[in-house]
């Protein structure tokens, strides 16, 4: 996949969230990218109870986007207030490289799920539906960034830039001590682990089943709720978060 992706273009990557997407509205060629920049970011100034969001979670079939693919996407929009379940939506898609079975005892996903799924391609106008004109939230930026980036340059020669709120960044400013020393973990002290079930149980979030694309974009936005009211506030500017 790599060698497909080396000679697309590079966005822009400087100045603020709304300025790029005015710039990439412009410069972009494929029409669903140029809709989504030209939907619009919110200023970074907006406090976060007025920002409509969306948890975007993937599911892949490993870590690197130049080496693996996304096989499902979970979608749910939610502001601070409301989790709007009946909107969220839930694909598996048919990977452009190997399903490996390392990656189905992690996700579920077999061989005969993918058979018939579509490309991810055929699912775009739909996931862009739910992306245009909201902020993501995501668990872990370099999945759901990389992997998209890669696939659409991948398909359209063109990939896309867009802030995130990260709860993985999130609670890792809050946890900047989170590695104890060798000394520290001889006298008893743990890690603080930042993963999503374990970041959720600090907030006493029910526990849910991991690795679920849909599940663990619920369990996302229901985190960022929960840190929003504990750590900040809903007055707080999504420019003080994004990234």
């Amino acid at each position: 996949m790599s060698s497909n992706t080396t000679s697309t273009k590079t966005p822009p990557q400087q100045g603020p969230w709304p300025e790029q997407y005015q710039a990439l509205a412009q410069e972009s060629k494929n029409p669903i990218l140029k809709a989504f920049y030209q939907a619009g970011c919110v200023p970074p100034d907006t406090p976060l109870s007025d920002v409509p969001m969306v948890a975007m979670d993937f599911e892949t079939t490993g870590l690197d986007p130049n080496q693996h693919s996304i096989v499902s996407i979970g979608l749910v929009p939610f502001t601070l207030n409301a989790i709007h379940l009946g909107a969220a939506r839930h694909w598996v898609v048919r990977p452009k490289l190997t399903l490996h079975q390392t990656s189905v005892e992690i996700h579920g996903i077999t061989h005969s799920d993918i058979d018939k799924a579509p490309d991810l391609q055929d699912i775009l106008d739909e996931v862009f539906e739910l992306l245009n004109g909201r902020i993501p939230v995501v668990h872990y930026r370099n999945i759901e960034r990389g992997f998209f980036d890669v696939a659409l340059k991948w398909r359209f020669g063109e990939g896309i830039r867009f802030p995130v709120l990260d709860t993985m960044a999130i609670e890792s400013h809050l946890h900047p001590d989170r590695n104890p020393s060798r000394w520290q973990r001889f006298i008893g002290r743990r890690p603080v682990s930042i993963r999503l079930a374990d970041s959720r149980l600090r907030y006493n979030l029910p526990h849910y089943a991991a690795h679920n694309a849909l599940i663990d974009a619920i369990a996302t936005a229901e985190l960022l709720q929960a840190q929003i009211r504990h750590h900040f506030s809903p007055d707080t500017p999504i420019g003080d978060l994004w990234l």
